[in-house]
């Protein structure tokens, strides 16, 4: 299967080793940094560099490319690479709209090609034997979950790339850091998001556009509720990110630099030992970004010659990116906002926190 990269930054080492691990044919890399587009094929052999990725497409036709980009330029990329008939799997968020999301999921069923957002925390050991657990009754009726994300970001991190933190161009520390485990939430929970209240702020990050701080309370369609926090604002480092679980006869907490680890696991059927379970099922990768592009490509690549929707296809990746739209709206608006938004972007809260 042939394979390309659109994108080399921070990111796209990662998506490399992935296409590696799972044995694609790398054919391209392409961004219009030459200094990052030469970094990133000095470790490939034989791989063709590109500035321009719609030459790219057309001279390689590859089968399924990456999309590392700056988040705003997501929508107009993954349109033209499914036009191609390029299979896509989008670093998250799928994009920045609703109407974008919308585009690239109603492209891809009629170009019948899969679209795949890169949401890899779904892959980590410990959150594959959660939502299994789930899955299989053992929790019972869920009732209560929460997702923190409390991580540093400093005007250093901000610099290294001017896109960071626009509303143009990214979001804030919702749309970027803790859209992740907002996804898990939203999957773990299992039901449709259908009511939101929150609340957004920058507190210490004057020199980004987007937030620094979100609070969310999360009524979900099947009854239960969620609690999202999220900030950037952690001194002087990253303290966690941590999903916890409340089920009638189950209680998970997953912690560690990207949810890899299991800190608590108590179900009331005892199957298992929770020594055991915590040991097993535990990762502890050297970043936050974890180990799970190997597994999301393999997933993604299995999808693609099986004929069936990957794990996180196009309407799971808009589901998260939807509702911290819902969240900035609430914010915005210091009102409960309803679920499924008919609309919404970033660039609807342009000058949020200029005169607050």
């Amino acid at each position: 299967m042939r394979y390309a990269l659109i994108g080399c930054g921070r990111i796209s080492p990662h998506h490399i080793m992935a296409a590696k691990n799972n044995e694609l044919e790398i054919v391209a890399v392409c961004d219009v940094d030459l200094e990052k587009l030469e970094k990133t094929a000095a470790h490939l052999d034989h791989v063709h560099k590109y500035t321009d990725y719609k030459i790219m497409l057309e001279i390689e036709s590859p089968d399924l490319v990456a999309i590392a980009t700056e988040s705003g330029k997501h929508t107009q990329i993954a349109l033209d690479c499914i036009m191609a008939c390029c299979h896509v799997i989008i670093e998250k968020p799928i994009a920045l709209s609703i109407e974008a999301a919308d585009q690239i999921i109603q492209l891809a069923k009629q170009k019948g090609v899969l679209v795949c957002v890169n949401h890899q925390n779904r892959f980590n050991k410990s959150i594959q034997y959660i939502h299994s657990a789930i899955e299989q009754g053992r929790f019972g009726r869920l009732l209560h979950g929460s997702a923190r994300t409390l991580w540093n970001r400093n005007q250093k991190y901000y610099e290294q790339a001017a896109w960071r933190g626009t509303w143009e161009q990214d979001g804030g520390a919702l749309m970027n850091q803790c859209i992740h485990n907002i996804d898990l939430l939203c999957w773990l929970m299992g039901s449709e998001a259908v009511e939101v209240f929150a609340y957004t702020d920058n507190l210490k990050h004057p020199f980004i556009e987007a937030e620094d701080v979100g609070i969310a309370l999360v009524k979900f369609q099947n009854g239960t509720y969620g609690v999202i926090e999220g900030t950037t604002n952690v001194y002087p480092e990253n303290l966690e990110e941590s999903l916890t679980l409340l089920g009638e006869t189950g209680t998970a907490k997953v912690g560690g630099k990207s949810v890899n680890e299991i800190l608590t696991w108590k179900v009331a059927d005892e199957l298992d030992d929770s020594d055991y379970v915590k040991k097993t099922f535990s990762e502890m990768p050297p970043n936050v970004y974890g180990y799970g592009h190997t597994p999301l490509y393999a997933d993604m690549i299995d999808a693609i010659k099986n004929g069936r929707q990957p794990l996180v296809n196009g309407e799971a990746g808009k589901r998260a990116m939807e509702l911290i739209l819902a969240i900035y709206q609430s914010a915005s608006e210091k009102l409960p906002v309803r679920l499924p938004l008919l609309r919404g972007k970033t660039l609807d809260y342009t000058g949020r926190f200029e005169n607050e």
